[in-house]
């Protein structure tokens, strides 16, 4: 059974979290200090931001004030669309460095792989960003290095023009969003895989008889159910809240196992309202 503290270990030998605080959309800042604060104090030791949610300085003092040493976090950041090119990239890494007043970041994330501005050439721009990672990483400044949104395309893309392969890959993953393609080109490649938006689909299960068995079954909410879906999967899983007892309530995933049935039976649900990952909405 796995817990909280559990860990994957990345190519490069970096152990990282399987369970992670995300803090999209949290831009209030003594929201954002307390749920960093909130989630260390559940266990979490993982926590996931990026220069487009406009909080690193906010997160940094969590960070800074929850008790924890240094060196026992996983901190993410990932790159604002605006900043992508060699130059560029490299500057505002160490601008986010800076707003979280760390010397290194565990992880550090291109967040999408076709951005505006770039000349039609995202190719070549992929490539010339992720050489910064590369040169960073070498530097120290980034323990790990990744991308986020990443299809196919994208990745063969950075596979056949690096030195350095992503050691993570954060997609949209959950039951209805599979992208069973790019999740087997990461695994083949040895690259982690994170899901974000776990828990979108639960809007769409309040009246799901079997879904609503499985939480009798379990005295689980379908959030827990969700998030041990993903975890099941393999995948590092966000999850977000500002709320003291839903951060609780999200770590609460490792008492308890889906079976075989019910996790095929998660895996062939569809949803016509969610969309497709090429119309995924920048997050």
């Amino acid at each position: 059974m796995t817990s909280l503290s559990d860990t994957y270990t990345l190519s490069n030998g970096v152990k990282i979290p399987i369970l992670g605080y995300g803090t999209w959309q949290v831009t209030d800042p003594q929201e954002a200090v307390d749920g960093v604060k909130n989630a260390v104090k559940v266990g979490y030791r993982h926590i996931d931001t990026a220069q487009m949610y406009q909080n690193e300085e906010y997160v940094g003092k969590g960070i800074k004030e929850c008790g924890i040493p240094r060196e026992e976090m996983f901190v993410t950041s990932k790159l604002n669309n605006m900043n992508h090119g060699y130059d560029s990239a490299r500057k505002t890494i160490e601008e986010s460095l800076e707003k979280l007043d760390l010397d290194y970041l565990d992880l550090f994330l291109i967040h999408w792989p076709v951005v505006k501005n770039n000349g039609g050439d995202w190719k070549q721009d992929n490539i010339d960003t992720w050489r910064a990672l590369e040169d960073l990483y070498d530097e120290g400044k980034l323990k790990a290095i990744g991308v986020s949104n990443f299809a196919v395309p994208h990745l063969n893309n950075i596979l056949e023009n690096s030195r350095i392969k992503p050691m993570v890959n954060q997609i949209r993953l959950h039951p209805g969003v599979l992208q069973k393609e790019t999740v087997e080109l990461n695994r083949e490649n040895d690259i982690v895989i994170e899901g974000w938006s776990p828990l979108s689909p639960m809007k769409y299960l309040g009246e799901d008889t079997t879904v609503q068995e499985m939480t009798d079954k379990y005295g689980k909410s379908i959030a827990q159910l969700l998030l041990r879906w993903s975890v099941q999967h393999g995948f590092v899983t966000l999850t977000k809240s500002v709320h003291a007892e839903r951060i609780k309530s999200n770590a609460d995933i490792f008492d308890f196992e889906l079976t075989d049935e019910e996790m095929t039976y998660f895996d062939g649900l569809t949803f016509d309202e969610l969309s497709t990952p090429e119309d995924f909405q920048e997050r």
